[in-house]
């Protein structure tokens, strides 16, 4: 079935993108996607793939992970996902686990982006006990497993339940890295939109004068123009 799947994804294979994307992901020497390489595939194209491979062997989809192309690693993540929402209990801890051992691979944000939410926060907030994995996560060294924590609680959010998402953006809120200065403004705003306006501007009030620009744009950006630039007026970066 992996043969099968690879030769799949290569029937959608795009010269074009295969040239944009190592551009778009920044795989330049020194950029946070140093080395990957692309295959050239859209993500709708990949979901078609996944979907129709949904029950690859677990082994065929640590093989995934394991590639080389970035489109398989995601392929890979997709699959788990749309797994991990079907799953038990006990096959939902199989994937949860499985993803905490493979973080080494989930190493650029679209990867993050498109798998944490559902598989560490879905899990996280059925097992609120291990609450304290985020901590671990937003304490690391590496950038897309801080990203991992933060993006996790998004899931929260769609459950009206801010307060995790509050406390990691506040751990996170002077992380050295653009990537996560955009993360944390996103599930800002999330939160904001999603649970309670009112908590993004007492949030805004307290840290906007610190907060990263980039941070402070992602936050603000649903809020009324006026209000946008009281805040914008605050920060000095």
């Amino acid at each position: 079935m992996l043969s099968e799947l690879r030769a799949e994804l290569r029937q959608y294979v795009n010269p074009d993108k295969a040239a944009f994307f190592p551009r778009f992901f920044k795989t330049g020497p020194g950029q946070y996607g140093e080395g990957d390489k692309f295959l050239g595939l859209t993500v709708p194209d990949q979901r078609i793939v996944a979907k129709k491979f949904r029950d690859l062997p677990i082994q065929d989809v640590e093989q995934l992970l394991l590639s080389e192309w970035h489109e398989e690693r995601l392929t890979a993540l997709i699959i788990l996902v749309i797994r991990f929402k079907k799953a038990d209990a006990s096959g939902q801890k199989e994937i949860y686990e499985f993803y905490l051992a493979h973080t080494d691979r989930i190493n650029n944000w679209d990867l993050v982006d498109t798998s944490a939410r559902d598989i560490v926060g879905g899990y996280l907030y059925a097992h609120p006990e291990l609450l304290p994995v985020l901590d671990a996560l937003a304490a690391s060294p590496v950038l897309w497993e801080r990203r991992i924590a933060i993006i996790a609680t998004f899931y929260f959010l769609t459950k009206g339940e801010p307060d995790v998402t509050m406390k990691l953006a506040d751990v996170l809120l002077h992380d050295q890295e653009d990537l996560m200065h955009k993360a944390v403004g996103w599930m800002l705003r999330e939160m904001g939109k999603r649970v309670d306006q009112q908590l993004l501007l007492s949030f805004l009030d307290e840290h906007a004068s610190e907060m990263p620009r980039t941070t402070l744009r992602y936050a603000i950006e649903h809020l009324s123009p006026q209000t946008r630039q009281h805040y914008m007026r605050l920060t000095a970066r």
